[in-house]
């Protein structure tokens, strides 16, 4: 890829479109000194000092796509509470619309808050809801988000599932399917629940771990297995591209053109927190531009690791990661 290629690539970021469709979480830090025991039970007494909220889940691939340079607009239900009031100033505030953001009445917001003492987490405290949406919520849901596609046509749609339950079957289909009829592309970051609910997306990005769960199968890091894996995939998925990332062993991708493993860049591993998010952003956006699975893949099996070299989950800093890219992909020719 020559140099002049990569910037120009970089720039038409800015141009896309991303609608960002899932599950959403308030991830909580909560840092303190531990000096002492409690008296009350064998546990050590946290002294807080800071307290801090970020976004999470696919609000965290909403915030990778806004930190890119793309126009992002978030399709999530989130409880009518103070933290679902929290996470929407977030979001609002790092510049991503919440136009398709319902309350709900009946379900809370999703929030992990993690207790971390001299750089170590002592604790995390899940405070989350499970259960499917409900179908006096899950209509109105489906036509707020088909009414906004129909009207704006973005580019590129991103199904971030957490198995929260915003991602109930039907909520998928109707999407997808009209996603596939005005033409905007479709990536999805499953989990083992609706594995295999997500037929004719043009992006399928599991882990190594989702796809051993889902398929009820053992599988080898080698392109045999993995290629064993995207056949079945789409036999049931009817899918374009498989593209599985495969921790410290870099990802895995196979189109029509051809498959390929791409080994892990060598990283100082900080916090794997988040890179799935950050590599299922920057995947869809370099493939909507490039239409290229061998260089989605590239571009963002660096972003991923270049995002665990931070501590926590934080959105990929674009300059970085073209800085980078230029290092490891540009050609010297």
């Amino acid at each position: 890829m020559t140099k002049n290629a990569l910037t120009s690539l970089f720039k038409d970021m800015d141009r896309l479109h991303v609608v960002v469709v899932g599950d959403v979480m308030l991830d909580n830090y909560w840092w303190g000194d531990v000096e002492r025991v409690s008296p009350e039970a064998p546990v050590p007494v946290v002294a807080l000092k800071k307290r801090e909220s970020r976004l999470g889940g696919a609000a965290n691939v909403a915030l990778n796509c806004k930190a890119l340079g793309a126009k992002v607009t978030l399709a999530t239900v989130v409880g009518n509470d103070t933290d679902g009031q929290l996470l929407t100033r977030l979001a609002n505030d790092a510049g991503i619309d919440t136009d398709l953001l319902m309350y709900s009445q009946q379900r809370h917001t999703t929030t992990k808050t993690r207790i971390i003492s001299r750089n170590q987490q002592m604790m995390r405290l899940d405070d989350e809801t499970s259960e499917d949406l409900y179908t006096e919520e899950e209509h109105p849901f489906i036509d707020l988000v088909l009414r906004f596609l129909q009207r704006v046509k973005p580019d590129v749609l991103i199904f971030e599932d957490y198995n929260k339950g915003v991602l109930k079957q039907n909520v998928i289909d109707k999407i997808t399917a009209h996603c596939c009829e005005i033409g905007i592309v479709i990536a999805v970051d499953p989990k083992t629940k609706n594995f295999l609910a997500y037929k004719n997306v043009t992006i399928f990005k599991p882990n190594l771990k989702e796809v051993r769960e889902g398929l009820f199968m053992d599988v080898a890091v080698t392109e045999q297995d993995l290629g064993t894996v995207h056949k079945k995939l789409q036999t049931a998925l009817h899918h374009n591209i498989t593209f599985i990332t495969l921790s410290e062993k870099g990802v895995f991708y196979t189109d029509e053109n051809g498959s390929h493993i791409i080994p892990s860049h060598i990283r100082s591993i900080s916090d794997v927190s988040g890179a799935g998010d950050t590599v299922i952003a920057t995947a869809s956006l370099v493939y909507t531009i490039t239409k290229d699975a061998a260089l989605m893949a590239e571009i963002s099996n660096i972003a991923g690791g270049l995002v665990c070299e931070q501590v926590g989950v934080v959105p990929i800093d674009k300059q970085l990661l073209l800085d980078e890219c230029d290092r490891l992909l540009v050609s010297n020719e």
